[in-house]
């Protein structure tokens, strides 16, 4: 098993998922709304996954289109995460953009 773990993990926001240098990450006793982190170099967002509105921060217009539509595609996925997280329960890993 690897014991390298991302900035993400060490801070206790676990990473569900990379793509196109994205990473998103959900933190564990996380507030309301159910909302996952994205990251793209320097940028960072937060985005409620009920209705895809961002809480705060900033993603450039390309990567936050590909969170946008990773993000459509795994909302399910998404919330079972919260709610793993609000149970201190493992997350599960999800698919990447493809």
């Amino acid at each position: 098993m690897n014991d390298i773990k991302t900035s993400a993990e060490k801070v206790g926001m676990p990473e569900i998922s990379r793509f196109y240098g994205i990473i998103i990450a959900m933190f564990y006793d996380d507030h309301n709304p159910p909302h996952f982190h994205a990251r793209y170099g320097s940028y960072k967002v937060a985005i409620k996954i009920r209705d895809f509105a961002v809480l705060e921060g900033y993603l450039p217009p390309k990567a936050m289109g590909l969170v946008m539509e990773w993000a459509a595609i795994h909302k399910d996925d998404l919330l079972l995460d919260w709610e793993a997280a609000k149970e201190k329960k493992p997350m599960l890993p999800i698919e990447p953009l493809k």
